[in-house]
């Protein structure tokens, strides 16, 4: 569990600046923030580094001299920084993002918090952030009409697309390449390395069917099973799968106190008390979090004849990898209207081909 966090900044006159920190009476020295500048200093370039001072394990990523912000973790002796990168990347992006007003200010508790669970994250929730990530979701949806596109002309495109304070191409893009949704290929006689989608995500709700399947044995009285079903039924009948909705989705699925609300509520229908326990795991704010899932229509309130209050899951949500078959279509039609060199789609249908057989073979040692 990380100690504290703090935001950093050079400033021309006084030097390094402590713009927040969290918590408040945390104290780390001018030597300490001197170092760190010190350390970012000298490749000039924006990234992570890692470093001890003292007793201090710190991992600290610098936002580039377009912003020069300093983002700052500071780590229990044992702890590995370079697990907390992409946490790092995400929260820099939130703050510069939010920096008009100090919108930011308020945040950095949540943020401390979110940051601080990244190395434990199971692989829904490491996709879940993924997909939520606005730039990441451009590069997905570039490459689900391409396919194909060079790392170069990704780079000036996301550049002129995408107009807010942060933009690290080379993290996003490496992120992608560790969640296994993109490969970044040479080919010989093209100047740019290459970015192929090999395996494109799915996010949907599904129906909570185990929950529905039996609801008096998940907990729910008898008396109020048929009213539960009918709700979950009469959701999904209107329900519009889009990217709009996922993304309301995702806010709870990256929200760390919320997801293991949702963790219970995929098991069991409960009571309050039942809910009440979650605060001894770290979920501190449930009356919020239980409001957030009520406004995004996971959750459904019942009340028996004695006013006892049952929660239960309206609808779940389904996040996955999927293989893209559709590709084959996109890399036809870039073969007949000669959009692509030859090499280059031949290439791809390689890497597509090796993807299918791995896959085919783990579902195989699985089964």
């Amino acid at each position: 569990m990380p100690i504290g966090l703090v935001i950093m900044r050079w400033n021309e006159r006084i030097g390094t600046e402590v713009i927040s920190k969290y918590p408040k009476e945390m104290e780390i020295t001018d030597k300490t923030l001197m170092q760190i500048y010190s350390t970012h200093e000298y490749s000039g370039e924006s990234g992570l580094v890692s470093l001890m001072i003292g007793s201090l394990n710190i991992a600290s990523y610098y936002t580039g001299p377009e912003n020069e912000y300093y983002v700052i973790l500071l780590l229990n002796v044992d702890e590995d920084p370079d697990s907390y990168e992409e946490g790092l990347i995400d929260v820099s992006r939130i703050i510069l993002q939010n920096l008009a007003d100090d919108a930011y200010y308020n945040m950095i508790p949540s943020l401390f918090q979110r940051l601080s669970v990244y190395p434990s994250l199971n692989t829904e929730q490491k996709l879940a952030f993924t997909y939520f990530d606005e730039v990441k979701r451009m590069i997905i949806n570039r490459l689900r009409v391409e396919g194909i596109v060079s790392k170069s002309e990704l780079t000036i495109w996301l550049k002129d697309q995408y107009k807010q304070a942060f933009l690290n191409v080379d993290a996003d893009i490496m992120e992608l390449i560790k969640r296994d949704v993109i490969k970044q290929v040479t080919v010989k006689g093209i100047p740019s390395e290459l970015i192929f989608l090999i395996k494109d995500i799915v996010a949907m709700r599904v129906p909570p069917v185990k929950l529905v399947k039996d609801p008096s044995d998940r907990g729910l009285p008898s008396k109020l099973v048929e009213n539960y079903k009918t709700d979950v039924k009469r959701f999904f009948l209107n329900y519009d799968p889009n990217e709009s909705d996922n993304l309301r989705v995702l806010d709870v699925l990256t929200n760390p106190q919320a997801y293991d609300t949702l963790r219970l509520l995929r098991t069991a229908i409960v009571t309050r008390n039942d809910l009440e326990k979650l605060r001894k795991k770290g979920v501190e704010d449930l009356d919020n979090i239980l409001k957030m899932l009520w406004e995004a229509q996971i959750i459904q309130i019942f009340r028996d004849e004695n006013d006892n209050e049952y929660y239960a899951l309206l609808s779940d949500f389904y996040l996955d990898l999927i293989f893209p078959k559709y590709l084959m279509n996109v890399i036809k039609t870039n073969y007949d209207k000669k959009s692509k060199a030859e090499p280059v789609l031949i290439e791809y249908l390689t890497i597509l081909e090796d993807v299918y057989i791995n896959r085919k073979a783990i579902k195989k040692s699985k089964t």
